[in-house]
């Protein structure tokens, strides 16, 4: 949990520059890139990055526009790319008006109610979790994987 706002914002911006780097490697070609058949898809997960963050900012009561969710994936990579450069520099541009008393304020969660600072935690992980993802996908799709956490294979 945050409890101070420049500690989420020192994170977020090392969080979302990742992120960026993983959805500017996806190629229109390969949005359709999937693990196997039925599962998500490079500009499924892409797309659910954006939507995402626009919904937890929504949840954390933070102004940040947000796709509706019967929005279909963008064909293009460069749509991807834009949304997100969007909503992330609105959730650091929301967040850094905040206090840090208001991280301790409870908002709704998912499943429960949580502080405010949790509910930021969550939004990173998730973020993560999905990059995670992506980076697999775009292995398989013969991308490259950028170097978000360090030296990926390929540059050894």
């Amino acid at each position: 949990m945050y409890r101070q706002i420049d500690d989420f914002l020192q994170e977020w911006s090392n969080a979302s520059k990742g992120t960026l780097q993983v959805l500017q490697a996806l190629t229109d070609d390969k949005l359709n890139q999937n693990i196997v058949e039925g599962h998500s898809t490079l500009g499924w997960l892409g797309w659910h990055l954006v939507g995402a963050a626009g919904y937890f900012s929504y949840l954390a009561g933070l102004k940040v526009p947000m796709i509706p969710q019967e929005d279909p994936v963008p064909t293009t990579a460069a749509d991807i790319v834009t949304a997100y450069e969007n909503v992330a520099n609105g959730i650091k541009e929301e967040v850094a008006k905040l206090s840090n008393e208001d991280l301790l304020e409870v908002v709704n969660g998912f499943t429960a109610p949580m502080p405010k600072g949790a509910l930021l935690r969550v939004l990173i992980d998730h973020q993560t979790h999905h990059r995670g993802q992506m980076t697999v996908l775009l292995r398989q799709a013969g991308l490259p994987v950028p170097a978000v956490m360090g030296p990926t294979k390929e540059m050894q």
